[in-house]
């Protein structure tokens, strides 16, 4: 499925959008209460490019679109420093008072299967770069798939009872508090996904080409997708493209304001509510 043909139609969606946003400039989104109504997408970054044989009204608008673009730039560069000091000092904090239940996780994960502590994972980091990201073990260590591709599904026989709670309450991610800090991650953006993430069976850039756009700010630990219940499998085309709408919706609208909305509904609709597998 290539950029130019993709046509995005109506699904039910059992959750309610979290927030509501202003329309982004690049990617306009009108949600309602049950139903998620995309545009169809007819053209690409390239709608940027003036060609000599445009006309003069064209060339004006195409003018304006590379400077709307240009000005949410400059308003993230500006950002940057608030955003990594709130990361450096939200990560550091959280590890403090979360020290104790961290220790008790490692020693329960450490009794209860044979191998380590930890899953270390490649992943996609900011302008595709490749991280490491840090986990709790949630499986067998025979039974762990480190290139990530096959995705957990719900009752998965891999996973350890243990493994079980981390995935539900999401606790099994809160070993990337340290790659906040070492700067490779933040606490908000869109999901870190491994390389050659699968969105309806296909690769994701295949999926969609605007794939590669979410990959311009930090991945996060939390994102915009996440508390609009757009998480874990994308083997539906309808989830896997709400799921990057979200992600791409966040990189146009990023704001600090946003990260701390983003931040308390996680709290509330991940660590509490358990959804996760």
């Amino acid at each position: 499925m290539t950029h130019e043909n993709i046509e995005y139609g109506r699904g039910k969606v059992g959750i309610r959008p979290l927030f509501k946003f202003r329309s982004a400039k690049r990617r306009p989104f009108k949600p309602t209460t049950q139903h998620f109504q995309l545009p169809k997408v007819t053209g690409g970054a390239s709608a940027l490019n003036v060609e000599k044989n445009q006309s003069f009204s064209a060339m004006l608008t195409s003018n304006a679109a590379a400077a709307d673009f240009m000005a949410d730039a400059a308003v993230a560069q500006k950002s940057r420093p608030l955003k990594r000091a709130i990361d450096v000092v939200g990560a550091s904090a959280a590890v403090g008072l979360l020290s104790p239940l961290l220790l008790g996780l490692a020693v329960t994960i450490r009794a209860t299967s044979k191998g380590p502590v930890f899953f270390r994972q490649e992943r996609h980091g900011k302008n595709g770069e490749v991280i490491t990201v840090l986990k709790f073990r949630s499986m067998y260590v025979d039974q762990c798939d480190h290139s990530g591709v096959q995705q957990t599904v719900k009752n998965d026989p891999r996973v350890t009872p243990i493994g079980r709670f981390l995935r539900r309450s999401n606790f099994d991610e809160l070993p990337q508090l340290f790659n906040v800090i070492r700067g490779d991650m933040s606490l908000v953006g869109p999901r870190p996904h491994v390389p050659g993430m699968l969105a309806a069976g296909v690769p994701y850039e295949e999926f969609d080409a605007r794939y590669h756009d979410r990959h311009a700010v930090l991945p996060g630990i939390t994102g915009l997708a996440q508390v609009n219940g757009f998480r874990g499998e994308t083997k539906d085309a309808h989830a896997a493209r709400m799921r990057l709408h979200y992600d791409l919706t966040y990189v146009d609208q990023q704001s600090t304001l946003l990260d701390i909305k983003i931040m308390v509904g996680t709290i509330v609709r991940e660590f509490f509510k358990g959804r996760g597998y």
